[in-house]
């Protein structure tokens, strides 16, 4: 994790624009009128989620649907400095495998909507179970930071976490927090303000020991995804998914689904992808 301040005053224009694709989320149902970032908050189930939620949005929150879904979703809103953050709670999930909406919904909204932070909330007590979504949504995105919550409890049971050396490894900013009592969510905030704003520049882990055939075959797939779908936010992802056998990713290719999210038609060109996919 590396802090641009420094560099800050040379590239402020650049540093301070939104990330987001604001396409894409009114594809997926968020308008962002008069809101300048959006903070998809991650995390899987019983893990202070809504709290933490709640914590940062108070009474400035409301609830629907995701579109095309019967799933339901709550979405808030926060003040931080000069600037204003649209909250969206992605559905608890412990994977982003797309085994299920939710999973599908979550995954959807970090790799199209390409949120300026996402706030992964784990619980202390329970780190090591936490940390398989955490390495997911790393490989989507490198703005990021994870809130350390429950660590009331963690401390209750005489468990310490160097929230610092974790940090160093993730490459993301970590913040601990006991959202019930509201303890660190000042932290929590300048370290959303500070990705969004680009003032802080993740570099997260990513897994790097992938065998030469491997790493061959998903550059092959990379090279063939961004011919088709030149706007895809991260096709080294979508290659690995597909690798890995998914179906979902594969039907979303073959249905034109991956091309209207990646805001791009593919219809024609997506069949030439389709080919190879029915070969490999």
């Amino acid at each position: 994790m590396t802090n641009n301040t420094g560099s800050q005053k040379q590239s402020t224009a650049c540093q301070t624009c939104p990330a987001h694709n604001a396409g894409n989320l009114l594809r997926l149902g968020v308008n962002m009128e008069n809101w300048d970032y959006v903070v998809a908050l991650a995390g899987n189930p019983n893990t202070g989620k809504s709290t933490v939620f709640n914590a940062l949005t108070g009474l400035k929150q409301h609830t629907g649907n995701w579109p095309g879904k019967t799933v339901g979703r709550a979405e808030g809103g926060f003040s931080f400095g000069e600037h204003s953050y649209k909250l969206i709670d992605l559905p608890g999930t412990y994977s982003l495998l797309s085994t299920s909406f939710d999973e599908e919904i979550a995954r959807d909204f970090i790799l199209f909507g390409q949120p300026d932070v996402t706030l992964i909330v784990v619980d202390a007590t329970r780190l090591e179970r936490n940390l398989n979504l955490v390495l997911q949504v790393l490989e989507i995105t490198d703005r990021a930071v994870v809130c350390l919550n429950l660590m009331d409890e963690a401390e209750r049971h005489g468990l310490k976490i160097d929230d610092r050396r974790l940090a160093r490894d993730l490459g993301v900013p970590v913040v601990p927090t006991a959202a019930r009592n509201r303890r660190g969510l000042d932290d929590l905030l300048q370290a959303i303000s500070d990705v969004a704003t680009g003032r802080t520049v993740c570099r997260p882990y990513r897994i790097k020991n992938q065998s030469p055939e491997i790493q061959n075959s998903v550059n092959q797939l990379v090279t063939m995804l961004e011919e088709t779908f030149p706007d895809l936010p991260n096709a080294r992802w979508v290659a690995m998914r597909l690798l890995d056998g998914d179906q979902r990713i594969v039907q979303a290719i073959r249905l034109g689904e991956l091309g209207t999210l990646s805001q791009h038609d593919p219809e024609a060109e997506g069949q030439d992808l389709n080919l190879e996919l029915e070969m490999a």
